[in-house]
Order: C-alpha cells, then sequence, then structure tokens
C-alpha cells in the first residue's frame, strides 16, 4: 500500500496504493472544501494541472448538500466527475473554528451550523458515517484540534479525548466498511497528532496511535498561532515516533518555504489553501517568491505571470490582461490566477521527487529557498 522508494536523508519518496489509484509522494493535495476548488476550477481543469488528491470537508459537504444526498448521488467521486484519490478532512477543525458556537464533550461536539444555525452533533461515529457516505479513499479520524497556545492541562485532556475518539473511529470504519451497502469498503483511516506546542505530549500521542495499525499519520493543530520554528521544532520531534512504513501528512500546512522544510523532515502529504485563497486576491507564487498582480507596475506588463511556466494562465495571458480581469471583477481573472498557484505547487512537488530520487534534495531546497527570497 505505502512503499518508499528512495531516502535522501528525512526526504522521503514514496508510492502510495489506493483503490481509486496510486499517489506518488511528496504530494499537495489540492483543497476543494465544498467538492469544487474555489476559483470556478473544475476536476478537468485538476486533471490538466498535475493533481493527484483533492481534499473535501465532512463538515461543509454534511451542511451542504447533506452526505446522504452524496451516497445517493453514488459517492464523492462519481458526484464531481474526479476518479482519483479524494481524501476528506474530519470535520473537527471546523468545529474547531467554530468556537463560539459548539461545546465539546466526551461523546462528540454540539453545535450551529454557519449556514443556517440548526444544531448539530458530530462524535467519532457520526464523523465515519458521514465520510463513508462521501465515500472518500482516506478518512481522516475526528479529533479536537486544540489551539496551538492552550494551557497545558487543558490538551493533556484534550489530546487524551482525541485518542479514544481515535479508537471509537477505527472500530467504526471496520463496521462501516463491512456493510453491503457501502460505497467504498476499502476506505482508509488516518489518525491525527495532536498536542498544540508541548513536544513531550506529542511525542507521548504520537506513541500511543503508533501502535493503532491505521494507514496513515497526521500532525494536526499546526498553523494555528505558533511560529514556523516552533512548527518545525514539533516535525522534527513527532516523525521518528511515526512509522516509518506509513504515509506522514502535515496538515493545513502551508507556504512553499514550509513544504521544503517539511519534506526535509520526513513529511510527504501536505494540503493548504493558500495557493487558492492568494490566487483569488491576485497574489501568485513564483520562483521568484510571490508577486500582487493588482500593483500598478504590472498595468502594461506584457509578460506571463512566470516565464517558462507551463499552467494555462502563463501559456496564453499576460500580467497585464490578467490584472485588468481582477480589477474589473472578472471571474475569469481569480480562476486564471488560482490554476496558476496550484500548478506552481503541484510542479514543485513533482521537482521535490526529482530531487529525492537523485540524492540532491539538500542542494534543490537551499537553491528554491534562494531564489524564492532574493525575488529576481
Amino acid at each position: 500500500m505505502y512503499r518508499i522508494l528512495k531516502r535522501d536523508g528525512n526526504a522521503k519518496r514514496a508510492e502510495f496504493t489506493t483503490v481509486h489509484g496510486t499517489v506518488q509522494t511528496p504530494v499537495f493535495m489540492n483543497v476543494g472544501t465544498a467538492a469544487a476548488i474555489k476559483g470556478a476550477v473544475a476536476t478537468s481543469d485538476l486533471e490538466q494541472i498535475g493533481t493527484q488528491i483533492e481534499l473535501s470537508n465532512t463538515y461543509h459537504l454534511h451542511v451542504r448538500p447533506g452526505d446522504k444526498i452524496v451516497k445517493k448521488l453514488g459517492g464523492l467521486h462519481k458526484f464531481m466527475s474526479w476518479d482519483k484519490p479524494i481524501l476528506t478532512d474530519s470535520g473537527g477543525f471546523q468545529v474547531f473554528s467554530l468556537s463560539s458556537l459548539r461545546k465539546i464533550k466526551e461523546e462528540g461536539v454540539y453545535f450551529n451550523s454557519h449556514v443556517d444555525g440548526r444544531k448539530i452533533f458530530m462524535g467519532p461515529e457520526e464523523s465515519m458515517q458521514i465520510q463513508s457516505n462521501l465515500a472518500s479513499t482516506i478518512a481522516m479520524a475526528f479529533d479536537e484540534c486544540a489551539p496551538a497556545l492552550a494551557e497545558r492541562d487543558y490538551v493533556e485532556r484534550s489530546v487524551a479525548r482525541t485518542t479514544r475518539w481515535l479508537a471509537r473511529c477505527k472500530a467504526e470504519m471496520k463496521r462501516l466498511n463491512s456493510l453491503p451497502d457501502t460505497i467504498n469498503p476499502n476506505q482508509l483511516l488516518f489518525g491525527i497528532n495532536q498536542g498544540a506546542v508541548y513536544e513531550d505530549i506529542r511525542i507521548e500521542h504520537a506513541k500511543q496511535i503508533a501502535g493503532m495499525e491505521l494507514d496513515g499519520y497526521a500532525i494536526g493543530g499546526l498553523a494555528v498561532g505558533e511560529s514556523h520554528e516552533q512548527m518545525y521544532q514539533i516535525i522534527e520531534a513527532v516523525v521518528p515516533y511515526l512509522p516509518a512504513d506509513k504515509p506522514t501528512y502535515l496538515m493545513g500546512v502551508g507556504t512553499p518555504a514550509n513544504i521544503l522544510e517539511a519534506v526535509d523532515r520526513g513529511v510527504d502529504f501536505f494540503d493548504c489553501v493558500y495557493p487558492s485563497r492568494n490566487g483569488r486576491h491576485g497574489h501568485l507564487y513564483t520562483n521568484y517568491g510571490k508577486i500582487n498582480l493588482f500593483n500598478a507596475k504590472y498595468e502594461l506588463d506584457e509578460r506571463p505571470i512566470e516565464e517558462g511556466c507551463q499552467c494555462p494562465a502563463c501559456r496564453r495571458y499576460s500580467r497585464a490582461y490578467i490584472r485588468h480581469l481582477l480589477k474589473a471583477k472578472e471571474m475569469l481573472g481569480m480562476r486564471l490566477c488560482v490554476l496558476h498557484n496550484l500548478y506552481f505547487y503541484n510542479t514543485m512537488m513533482t521537482e521535490i521527487r526529482e530531487a529525492i530520487e537523485e540524492g540532491r534534495y539538500q542542494a534543490y531546497k537551499k537553491e528554491k529557498l534562494d531564489k524564492m527570497r532574493s525575488g529576481s
């Protein structure tokens, strides 16, 4: 299922085989929260820009259109016309972000929908049932994402509960995968390491969940208030205690620099809304750093976003034209920028895989970071 092909220091180049195809890692998952990438990007576009895994969100799809509706329509793959792997986030992070609307108890979380205010309960079993209805390739365990700077006593209690919830998730997924009407009886389960910025809590939790024989392991609860340095320290501390023969997923991270640093520390799955969110606001990633197309200096700039880039935007359109579209609030401007950013991330992951294969990851990382910092 997961096979490491090459190591270069702590960086690993692997293949992850699923019922919906084989993933080459390290991989960046393109985030389509409500079964679409924000910015009018279709699954047919994702096929053109090198996307390997699409990520959708359990909470959002449960609220709208409803996971039972998706199941009646044949599952998420059929619903959104995508035949490659899909990972569904458990909904835990969204519940955490609804802090003013939720109440956490042992059985799960009671909260109000952000759409219509109706009361919803979600616990480990409910999250697994929703994700089974969605029939994603990979389901994430339901966890509590404690704030990075939370008090130690609260974090210890939160992590203990997350561990108990994980055992319930595993048992419920085993049950669901055995049912005759389950669309994807080969659904995989990833557990999530938590512990805020407390290394000892994180390490102890990693040891506990490593023994639960899951299909993959994520590091959650980062990029929610701690510094980059703290994040890198936690990754370095935790990864050695997670199973080396399983994928390691850093949730919700991050910038190109974050990804390059995390790969160097043994992580090989990533997701983040940055490329699509920044793209919708005219902020574009290039090998020489980020550019903001709203800047007046691009008004007469006939060059593509980045010379040599083979994305759909750069192959055909100028900075000046895309800037005009953004200023005029034309949806095409947003779409082209999101496509460029996702292509940039996906292409960077291809470069990372090649660098690891060729045993030159350190040199590649240094050159990539130096160029992005130089701005020219």
